[in-house]
């Protein structure tokens, strides 16, 4: 089921109406909201209908152990269990047909058509079911009593596919509530987000990636090297709207139901410094390698400071091979490690505090460029097929060679379109919003399917999946 696509559309539409009539009797409505979230499953395949509900059975199992048992030794074997067992899942659901190519042969000599490498790698999954049971073992959070509701929370197929990563406590809690109602201006905001992440995905994202981003990391030698940096440029871009036009589309989805879900974007290239571009991008991810992998490194409390700049370097390396296991995502990962040690460093060292957002544009201006330039480079590796690959493209960027023949008039305005949309003011998009939301919602959401309809015509190659949806 591709999003955004109409089948999704449809899916939604049919979820929400089968949801709210039910809304006052809470195992109903859960009922359909963990059936909607199995059927999202199996469209991608049918043994996701095994894998998840028994993974899910067991942390349900495992949450209500942690709850109860006063036992050190006890308690740190039952999160073990659920890191391992969660940990291995992702591990085996995107690895194990590149690991044992064997494997494939034997499964479709016994299950004819079947592969055993499955199309959802179940990281976003996996790093929400995470933060139910290490929440309880930190006592953070209590152990639900009710199977439905756990099961329906940590499965909520709008975050599926790429985030934005949420604590499954704060979902039980929202999808608990009692007396819970529809609310027009809810869903006002809903309508508003997804189209927004329509546009953003097929008008920005999409074309920027066929038209210019694939061609030049492809066949840098091709192009001038001031096109290939363009195209560095407008991988950035579309990478932004790509993963950030799901999210809308995600958070508008649970909108619907009632549900909220966090930000994950708040204009990363605005970031002043590479620490503030972590507080801005995938925000959901950065708080969660902080909050269960940075915290949990040995070190922190000690007192030579050095833990604190080899930790950071930890962390971002792994979460730059959570990406993929190969050289570029590692060498993307240690950069930005690299990178947050030396800011951290250096700011401790000067004594200087953060730059606000209140400061003169002639401070913040020369930290805004530096962390662009120094996030595009990083890029090149993430984007890039093979090592080679990124090489040879920062290769041909230093022959220094100035061209724009290849560079359409439709791809100056798209990039004109994607950085100047980019920095709008929140003032400017609060008031659009306000605006929206004074419609009817039947013109709303029949604007809204207008929308969806005509942007796919007009993206006559169809949407191409969502770049983060392979993780």
């Amino acid at each position: 089921m591709t999003i955004p696509g109409v089948p999704y559309f449809l899916f939604l539409g049919l979820v929400f109406f089968a949801y709210w009539p039910l809304s006052r009797w809470k195992a109903l409505s859960l009922g359909v909201v963990l059936f909607a979230n199995y059927l999202f499953y199996s469209r991608y395949d049918l043994a996701y209908l095994f894998l998840i509900p028994t993974a899910s059975t067991i942390d349900f199992l495992l949450g209500l152990g942690l709850e109860r048992s006063t036992t050190p030794w006890l308690r740190r074997l039952m999160v073990t269990l659920s890191i391992v067992m969660n940990i291995g899942l992702l591990a085996s659901v995107r690895y194990i047909g590149q690991a044992i190519p064997a494997l494939q042969p034997v499964a479709a000599s016994v299950f004819p058509g079947w592969t055993v490498v499955l199309p959802l790698g179940l990281s976003f999954y996996a790093f929400q079911a995470l933060t139910y049971t290490l929440d309880i073992y930190r006592r953070d959070a209590r152990a639900s009593t009710s199977y439905l509701s756990y099961l329906t929370s940590v499965s909520f197929f709008p975050t599926i596919l790429a985030g934005p990563i949420t604590r499954v406590s704060s979902l039980i809690t929202q999808f608990s509530r009692e007396n819970i109602a529809f609310a027009e201006r809810q869903a006002g905001k809903a309508f508003f987000l997804i189209g927004l992440g329509v546009i953003k995905k097929l008008l920005i994202a999409d074309y920027l990636g066929e038209n210019l981003v694939n061609r030049t990391f492809d066949f840098p030698a091709l192009y001038s090297a001031f096109e290939v940096a363009l195209g560095i440029v407008g991988y950035a871009f579309q990478l932004y709207y790509d993963f950030s036009g799901y999210t809308d589309i995600a958070i508008g989805s649970a909108l619907l139901l009632g549900i909220q879900l966090p930000a994950n974007f708040k204009k990363p290239y605005a970031a002043t410094d590479i620490a503030d571009f972590w507080r801005r991008w995938h925000i959901s991810f950065s708080n969660w390698l902080r909050d269960y992998l940075y915290f949990s490194l040995p070190g922190l409390r000690s007192k030579w400071k050095g833990f604190t700049y080899i930790n950071l370097v930890i962390t971002m390396t792994l979460g730059g091979i959570w990406h993929g296991p190969n050289w570029n995502f590692a060498i993307w990962g240690v950069l930005h490690g690299i990178a947050l040690a030396v800011a951290r460093a250096w700011q401790i060292w000067r004594g200087e505090r953060a730059p606000a957002a209140t400061d003169s544009w002639r401070r913040l201006l020369p930290g805004r460029v530096l962390t662009f330039v120094f996030v595009c480079f990083a890029w090149v590796f993430f984007r890039a097929e093979t090592l080679d690959g990124a090489l040879a493209v920062l290769a041909h960027l230093g022959t220094l060679t100035v061209g724009t023949a290849n560079i359409t008039p439709g791809l100056w305005v798209t990039l004109l379109v994607a950085v100047m949309a980019h920095f709008v003011p929140d003032q400017w998009y609060g008031q659009a919003l306000k605006n929206w939301e004074t419609l009817p919602a039947v013109i709303q959401a029949a604007a809204l399917a207008a929308l969806v309809f005509t942007v796919q015509y007009v993206a006559s190659t169809g949407s191409a999946p969502f770049i983060y949806q392979k993780f």
